[in-house]
């Protein structure tokens, strides 16, 4: 007598959707972006914020899932670990897919519309990433890079919320007149983020850039066959040498942008840490299989929270 398989109730596609039982998607964007959060404060930057950043991030990065899977539904048919995500497989719809991540996108700017103007201004340009991301693809040789500007928006949004005042004291002109003005609000918002905010934002895009170059050489194959454009495809034979090189440039450019900041014997002792992940990970890679790959992509998310606990244990230290 055959056994009938009941099917997923739509609550559980839903969760299959947004990689729930895969929180080390939205780890990798969390670690960097609460450092973010600790530098700009010099400490601890207080529960509310911590909050508002954390579960936004896991809110945006689900709703980049959604968006992510209907705009590469008929790609994902012809990969074999993606060929059963919900939208592929049609057992989720593509209006539903979208609904579901406009609705997770609109409750994380509730959030964010807890913080202050600047933050909420960044926001829209962090929302604007997320939907370009997956058309890169198509386009950009190295769409990784794509995906590391928006992995890593979270970090001028964080010292934006952490330095930036209240809306009307970004919006006082030299003068101390209130200057209403298009030039005057964008120049407003552009002071709440600091210079080395963004030399932070550029180097964790290093690192987004070696641990999607780690996950599209699991695809490598499949991705040929179907002219998608990756980092893994475009680099070729230099792919180990590139990753383990992007691994290094991150970790330099945030010790470049954190040392006098933090307390230097910790510092070095989490990037002594560190370094031995990315030991690790050419360890893994090396060789190019599949279930090394993949691997060394799932826990990344390890060295994200390692360099999160230095500056953490850096700035406490000093």
């Amino acid at each position: 007598m055959s056994v009938v398989t009941p099917a997923p109730s739509r609550l559980s596609l839903y969760l299959d959707l947004i990689r729930w039982n895969r929180p080390a998607g939205w780890l990798l964007l969390l670690w960097p972006t609460l450092a973010a959060l600790w530098l700009a404060a010099d400490g601890f930057p207080g529960w509310h914020l911590v909050a508002v950043f954390t579960l936004g991030t896991i809110l945006m990065r689900s709703a980049g899932c959604c968006i992510n899977d209907v705009a590469d539904r008929d790609f994902d048919r012809h990969v074999k670990r993606t060929a059963q995500r919900p939208v592929t497989s049609g057992r989720i719809g593509t209006a539903e897919a979208l609904g579901l991540g406009a609705g997770l996108a609109v409750v994380a700017f509730v959030l964010v519309l807890t913080t202050n103007f600047a933050t909420i201004a960044w926001s829209f340009i962090g929302l604007l990433l997320t939907l370009l991301y997956p058309f890169a693809k198509r386009a950009v040789s190295m769409p990784q890079a794509v995906l590391g500007v928006a992995f890593s928006f979270g970090i001028p949004m964080a010292f934006a919320a952490v330095q930036a005042g209240p809306a009307l004291e970004l919006l006082v002109s030299p003068g101390g007149s209130l200057e209403l003005t298009p030039a005057g609000i964008w120049r407003g918002v552009q002071a709440s983020v600091p210079v080395w905010a963004w030399v932070l934002l550029l180097g964790n895009l290093f690192w987004v850039v070696a641990y999607d170059t780690e996950y599209a050489m699991v695809d490598r194959d499949d991705d040929l066959k179907i002219g998608m454009k990756t980092s893994a495809i475009t680099l070729g034979r230099f792919d180990v040498a590139a990753v383990t090189g992007c691994y290094l440039v991150f970790l330099a450019i945030w010790t470049l942008a954190v040392w006098s900041r933090v307390h230097p014997g910790v510092w070095l002792s989490t990037m002594a840490l560190a370094l031995a992940q990315v030991v690790w990970h050419h360890r893994l890679i090396r060789d190019r299989t599949r279930e090394g790959c993949f691997q060394a992509f799932r826990i990344n998310h390890w060295l994200g929270f390692t360099v999160f606990a230095g500056v953490v244990a850096g700035l406490a230290w000093r």
